[in-house]
């Protein structure tokens, strides 16, 4: 058995100081010790692939950061890691504990998991070996992590069986402490509705608008899959913007963690309604966590676009609602295009900005792909912000 401290530290001397999870009991006393330093960094996810895309987010922002999660979790985690860690080559420290293990008796949810977990982490190429029970063990583990991790630009997985890790007790609040009161947008309007469906603006526009409202320089646009990260490929690319080409739901997690490791950046997600569906729970986490340098943008056509124009349930959704209730500073809705103009033009008190814009469905003619491969795409973009793994 080793202390938290032991590990943490001998991390910390590697350069590892940030910090994205879903607790496990295996891990408090890593977590606690994690939260008492306030010199590291710990967001606590919704979700483990939320996790690991906050996680990747701050990597690219240049923090070597870690990521825990129980192995029942590890499901989440497994999209993240085969279409934006894996294709973006983006290294992430992976700290998985393993439940269900044959060594011991445990709960019946964590049979199956218990029994494939490592081959689970070998199908998706993530190498792994046992997380150390030995304070000799912490510097190599270390050392042959952050080799594997230099060299290849992937992410590196240790498995940590029960009573691992001595208890640490927790001294500091575990999330930062907020006003949940009603968003501050005084007396900015809230809506900004023409009312004719017909007359919603389309994608392209809204993109256009987005791109002529920031400043290239100072500013990363990150885009959601699908047919939202193409056109702005296909219009206006630039050595600013991060196409999510895979990870449908984690552009907005991976928004909150690049935010968070460069407050000096504006970081602009322009989301789609199926990918902000399938993972809301980010919205918590970006309203506790989340600065004023983050603007969150949903271009919303109530359908999957780009697989057939299938029918979402976000017609009858307020996504400003939501956003306006878990945190986030200004919370704008509507269809009409002054909503992004009114959206960047208004200070939100240090937190982060939301705007849900209705648009119509349909997309270019002969739209391409991106010609640029994603980790050409993404080393192009830590070049422009003079950023490095």
């Amino acid at each position: 058995m080793i202390q938290a401290e032991e590990f943490v530290e001998a991390a910390r001397n590697l350069g590892f100081e940030w910090y994205a999870g879903v607790p496990c009991s295996f891990l408090t006393p890593f977590i606690n010790y994690v939260i008492n330093d306030v010199q590291l960094t710990y967001i606590s996810s919704a979700n483990e692939g939320d996790a690991l895309a906050t996680a990747a987010g701050a990597a690219i922002g240049g923090k070597k950061a870690v990521v825990m999660m129980q192995n029942s979790g590890l499901g989440n985690a497994v999209n993240p890691l085969t279409s934006l860690a894996y294709i973006f080559r983006i290294p992430l420290l992976l700290i998985c504990t393993l439940r269900g293990d044959s060594q011991f008796q445990d709960e019946p949810q964590h049979e199956l998991m218990g029994q494939i977990t490592d081959k689970l982490l070998e199908t998706i190429t993530v190498p792994w070996e046992f997380f150390p029970k030995e304070a000799a063990e912490i510097e190599p583990v270390l050392q042959r992590a952050e080799a594997y991790m230099k060299q290849e630009r992937r992410p590196y997985a240790l498995i940590m069986r029960k009573g691992t890790v001595a208890p640490h007790a927790l001294i500091r609040a575990s999330i930062p402490s907020r006003n949940q009161g009603e968003s501050h947008n005084g007396n900015v309007p809230k809506s900004f509705f023409i009312g004719n469906k017909e007359q919603r603006v389309s994608r392209n526009e809204a993109l256009a608008r987005i791109v002529e409202l920031t400043d290239s320089e100072k500013t990363v646009i990150i885009a959601t899959t699908g047919y939202t990260g193409r056109e702005l490929f296909a219009n206006c690319d630039s050595s600013n913007h991060l196409y999510m080409v895979g990870s449908m739901g984690c552009a907005s997690s991976l928004g909150l963690g690049l935010s968070l490791a460069r407050p000096d950046l504006k970081v602009v997600v322009i989301d789609g309604d199926g990918a902000a569906l399938m993972r809301m729970g980010n919205f918590a986490t970006i309203g506790t966590y989340g600065g004023s340098n983050l603007i969150h943008i949903l271009l919303d056509n109530e359908c999957h676009d780009s697989t057939g124009a299938q029918a979402t349930v976000s017609s009858g959704v307020r996504f400003a609602k939501i956003a306006e209730a878990c945190g986030y500073g200004i919370a704008l809705e509507g269809d009409d295009l002054l909503l992004l103009d009114v959206l960047f033009a208004t200070d939100s008190d240090n937190r982060p900005k939301f705007g849900h814009l209705k648009i119509r469905s349909g997309t270019l003619k002969n739209l391409p792909r991106p010609s640029i491969s994603p980790e050409a795409v993404l080393q192009r973009l830590m070049t422009h912000i003079g950023s490095s793994f």
